[in-house]
């Protein structure tokens, strides 16, 4: 990644807006789903309603403390709409060659084997598929695309490129999977399924300066993908 970007990048947020993306990190990834697995496990809420409450506190947290930031990022998507659709489809084809890559990797190292979090996602489709998709393709990009991306890869990217990529490609990955890893081990080896979505995101983000162009990616990537689920889920 050390090779320049075509386009100066120019989206940044100012210092609050940075702070308020970046704590709410821990908060998300932590603080949040220990409390609403702890309510799941006493029986107070089931599992689809303990993630849709937590996407729905991220979701009004982001409005609340990013709102002018995402009102300034509208502005390069506005000046700019054939740019930023050309670029997400670019990303999306780039994304199915690198996903072939990887599944088959997988399937050559662990042919029975199913990611952990792509099978709680079709758990949850079986017991409400209209939350469920409101969740993933609605809430789930904003809140993740302002704290990956705009917070962790905008923060970095202005120091350093290289580890811009790196860090928020790693926190993305890791907050995908940390859950199931620690449960079992092996599951750790689902990181590698995130990492091309992850730099692709940043890279759409980046070489488009508008945050909203990584957020309709992120929509269309989780519409798709829970759609395939869903049909793969009616099949078997």
């Amino acid at each position: 990644m050390n090779r320049r970007s075509p386009v100066p990048f120019t989206s940044t947020m100012t210092k609050n807006e940075s702070i308020a993306a970046l704590a709410y990190i821990p908060v998300h990834l932590i603080i949040l789903p220990l409390l609403l697995t702890w309510a799941n496990a006493r029986g107070y809420i089931d599992t689809v309603t303990a993630n849709f409450i937590c996407y729905c506190i991220g979701f009004g947290y982001m409005l609340l403390f990013e709102l002018k930031f995402l009102r300034r990022d509208f502005d390069p998507l506005c000046d700019h709409p054939w740019r930023c659709l050309l670029e997400i489809c670019v990303a999306y084809c780039l994304m199915i060659c690198f996903n072939l890559c990887v599944s088959t990797l997988l399937a050559v190292v662990m042919p029975k084997a199913a990611n952990p979090n792509n099978s709680a996602i079709i758990d949850m489709a079986n017991i409400d598929i209209r939350w469920v998709k409101a969740m993933v393709v609605f809430l789930a990009p904003l809140t993740e695309e302002l704290m990956f991306r705009a917070g962790i890869f905008g923060y970095l990217r202005r120091r350093n490129r290289t580890a811009a990529y790196i860090v928020s490609t790693l926190v993305f990955s890791l907050y995908h999977v940390w859950a199931y890893a620690i449960a079992d081990p092996v599951n750790w080896i689902y990181i590698i399924q995130y990492i091309p979505v992850s730099l692709l995101l940043a890279r759409c983000y980046e070489r488009t300066n508008s945050i909203w162009c990584s957020i309709f990616f992120h929509m269309i990537v989780n519409a798709i993908s829970v759609q395939a689920l869903s049909m793969l889920q009616e099949l078997v």
